[in-house]
């Protein structure tokens, strides 16, 4: 695994455990993964789940897309990335792309939302987490460089505020 300020990324093997009856991987394996790389990244970056705990303070996922483009099949080495594109007061826009071989199998993205444990409520995120993550643009040089580099889709909100009114 190799860790970057800015855009976070991990490598795998995908298991006989990831793959589902029509024999590639499971769409759940996809989101899992993503879950699974934004706490490492988080943890890259000074922020391991304990630390957040102490802090009585969290981040749970509001809405999640995926979009898959090819399949994966077990034995095969992927690439996971992400990065976080966006922030709002109490929320941030992460995403996600799968590679095999420089080709893009599946991108998704994540609105999390920081929220106080107590409470269960949303929290305005502090600044001491706001400076330890890097927002990459989605016309980010590293991300052309990676071949990640998109435009909106179209028909979706632009802003993580935006995106939460259309799941109101």
């Amino acid at each position: 695994m190799t860790t970057a300020r800015r855009i976070f990324h991990k490598s795998l093997v995908v298991g006989p455990e990831s793959i589902d009856a029509l024999g590639h991987v499971n769409n759940r394996e996809y989101l899992r993964w993503m879950e699974d790389i934004a706490v490492e990244h988080s943890a890259a970056q000074g922020w391991p789940m304990e630390r957040y705990f102490v802090d009585r303070t969290a981040w749970v996922a509001a809405s999640h897309v995926l979009e898959y483009f090819r399949p994966a099949l077990v034995g095969e080495a992927l690439d996971v990335y992400t990065w976080v594109a966006r922030w709002d007061a109490r929320d941030c826009l992460r995403r996600y792309a799968v590679m095999r071989g420089g080709r893009i199998l599946a991108r998704g993205e994540t609105i999390w939302t920081f929220v106080d444990l107590d409470s269960g409520r949303a929290h305005a995120i502090p600044h001491s987490v706001l400076e330890s993550f890097a927002t990459v643009g989605d016309d980010d040089e590293q991300l052309r460089a990676l071949r990640l580099a998109r435009r909106e889709r179209r028909g979706l909100a632009g802003s993580v505020a935006e995106r939460r009114t259309l799941l109101a």
